[in-house]
């Protein structure tokens, strides 16, 4: 910090000179604003305004000091300097605060996407939770029925006491995963099972596939390296790529519902690709699929395929959709692989 500093107060120190020691014709008061505009990026907000005030306040002592020129040009070119540095630092705030502002607007969408993107999910996520919650209810009545016999039946009361502990780690499991597909947790790059990491996903959508009568069909590649990336964001893309499938065949009249989940190995990356037989994608809007803020859905904020497509790209990877000579949608992401170590 200190040498930032002394740098800057080298470069106000060759102006100043200069700008005193040329006559007034010659605005070298103009080359503050190169100093603000070079060292703007490592200061603070106040910082930048006190650059500013310093070179104003340089400017017109530099202009009493002068003695060479004509005094009606060195009034002019001393005002049109203040007014061009403090213009110029004016402009960098102003573009600093846009920048700041994108930055906030960006997290927000991404925190809305992923409430927005679980929220089609609700009716499945109770249900999976509730599933193992009613086991556990079911075995501790047996167990209690066990152990009020007259002798009580200890093996029988074993086999319930051990299928509660069962079901309460698939709650607890169940959880874990809502949690933290939830969280909106800072990008973590780590090297993950993809496979393991969408049949969780999978998991949580078992009751909405169930209500909307779609079969699931998964194609996953035995043996694939690990995945490096962050293995939340992945779920969460993943998620949206098979809630928007869902939504699609909802509103299909087709007979066949499916969805198909694959995962393949391609050229250095891991390649996942849902696949639903709805009613595919219009030529004329496939363009614009990942868009901000355009969407075909009546209630759609256009925010889901962006957003999957800034995590996917901020992951090393990339998103893409096709249609299948079979007809529907199928949308892909490919993610980088943990790189092999070098021989030693």
């Amino acid at each position: 910090m200190a040498i930032r500093y002394g740098l800057i107060s080298l470069a106000l120190a060759l102006i100043f000179i200069f700008d005193t020691t040329t006559r007034y014709e010659v605005a070298a008061a103009v080359l503050y604003t190169v100093v603000i505009f070079v060292a703007h990026s490592a200061l603070g907000r106040g910082e930048l305004i006190g650059l500013t005030i310093v070179s104003v306040v340089l400017t017109v002592v530099s202009f009493a000091l002068t003695l060479d020129g004509e005094l009606d040009s060195g009034l002019i070119n001393t005002g049109l300097s203040i007014a061009i540095i403090i213009a110029i630092a004016f402009l960098i705030i102003r573009a600093d605060d846009a920048r700041h502002t994108a930055q906030q607007t960006q997290e927000q969408l991404k925190k809305i996407v992923q409430v927005h993107g679980l929220e089609g999910l609700t009716t499945s996520i109770a249900h999976e939770v509730n599933q193992p919650l009613a086991a556990i209810t079911t075995s501790g009545h047996a167990c209690q029925r066990w152990l009020n016999q007259n002798p009580p039946n200890i093996d029988k009361a074993h086999e319930a006491l051990g299928r509660i502990l069962h079901d309460a780690y698939r709650a607890d499991t169940i959880i874990s995963r809502i949690r933290r597909l939830t969280q909106g947790e800072p990008p973590h790059t780590n090297a993950f099972e993809v496979n393991t990491a969408v049949q969780e996903v999978l998991e949580l959508s078992q009751a909405e596939l169930r209500r909307h009568r779609i079969t699931l069909h998964t194609e996953f590649a035995q043996e694939l390296p690990r995945a490096l990336a962050d293995s939340v964001q992945t779920q969460q893309v993943v998620g949206n790529l098979l809630l928007n499938a869902i939504q699609a065949l909802a509103g299909s009249t087709t007979n066949e519902r499916r969805i198909t989940v694959a995962s393949t190995h391609e050229d250095g990356h891991i390649v996942v690709s849902v696949i639903d037989t709805g009613p595919g994608i219009d030529p004329e809007i496939q363009p614009h699929l990942f868009d901000a803020f355009w969407t075909t859905k009546d209630d759609g904020m256009g925010v889901g395929l962006s957003i999957s497509r800034a995590i996917i790209e901020a992951n090393g990877g990339r998103i893409w959709t096709d249609t299948p000579a079979s007809g529907g949608a199928a949308f892909s992401i490919s993610l980088p692989v943990v790189p092999k170590k070098a021989p030693s």
